[in-house]
């Protein structure tokens, strides 16, 4: 038995439904990332594909630093629902990371790291525990949720929340739990409708939409040197603020030894991203699975 059947069957019938005979009030959150994933699901959820359940909310966490295209989506997904739907995605976020990070590099004030590459002075290489989705994704959807239903800080919510998370099944591996009493994690495309990223794409190009892009910070050091190569031909103006905070980040104060975006701690500029080697799927660790959806 696999950790998602341990999980759906210790929670038993507080799955995505219509009714609940548990004398509770369920409220459903649509956490929505931008990208392929949650935007198919978001489609699915507001024509009532997924067991009847309209969210009661769609909360998109900007971390600051998604490439310009994502943006674009973004307000094109949320005009098209408005005009069809009458529903609209409600913005949020836990600050910029992109400055935050500027920041940190120039005074060493506290910083969400992400998951940088560490090169230290006696050759060994690292990698910096990760605590840019919990802060800049995660923390700032559960406030935003907790605003909503009027909640003050520490306040205990009463409500149980689906947070529902567009993760394929393709990505199952990517499925985790959310540590909350009051937070219930709901993976509609792979315990409701069973769709891999493939079939997420053909479904939104069917919408007349076109086709969604892949959502992650610019900078962020789970890229692979496809996709890192891709943003230096067709997106010149991301890679050239990659390489910038790149560079910034090299020495920073918190840090003992050099920082990189790539997991060759070489600059990012002079990387050879056509090289023919192998490349490891960081996105497998990706925390909470809410980025690159």
């Amino acid at each position: 038995m696999n950790n998602r059947t341990i999980t759906r069957s210790k929670r038993g019938e507080n799955m995505i439904k219509q009714n609940y005979d548990d004398g509770k009030k369920h409220v459903h959150v649509l956490s929505f990332g931008g990208g392929t994933q949650s935007t198919a699901l978001l489609l699915m959820a507001l024509k009532g594909e997924i067991n009847g359940v309209i969210p009661d909310y769609i909360i998109f966490s900007d971390t600051g630093w998604e490439p310009s295209n994502i943006y674009k989506w973004v307000d094109k997904v949320n005009g098209y629902i408005k005009q069809k739907y009458g529903h609209e995605i409600i913005f949020t976020n836990g600050g910029n990371i992109r400055e935050d990070f500027i920041k940190a590099a120039e005074t060493g004030s506290r910083v969400a790291t992400m998951p940088l590459f560490t090169l230290a002075d006696d050759g060994s290489v690292g990698m910096i525990r990760r605590q840019c989705t919990g802060e800049y994704k995660i923390e700032p959807v559960k406030r935003k949720v907790r605003e909503l239903l009027g909640y003050k800080p520490r306040q205990q919510v009463k409500e149980v929340v689906h947070m529902w998370k567009g993760i394929s099944t393709d990505e199952i591996h990517r499925v985790k739990s959310i540590e909350d009493k009051w937070i219930e994690a709901e993976h509609p495309l792979i315990d409701v409708r069973m769709m891999n990223r493939t079939n997420c794409i053909s479904y939104v190009e069917r919408e007349g939409l076109g086709t969604p892009a892949k959502s992650s910070c610019i900078g962020c050091p789970f890229h692979d040197n496809q996709t890192w190569l891709e943003m230096k031909r067709n997106d010149p103006q991301s890679f050239a603020d990659a390489c910038f905070i790149d560079e910034k980040i090299r020495h920073m104060p918190v840090l003992n030894g050099q920082a990189f975006l790539h997991r060759s701690c070489k600059p990012l500029r002079e990387v050879d991203l056509n090289e023919n080697q192998l490349e490891l799927d960081l996105w497998a660790n990706e925390c909470e699975g809410m980025c690159g959806l």
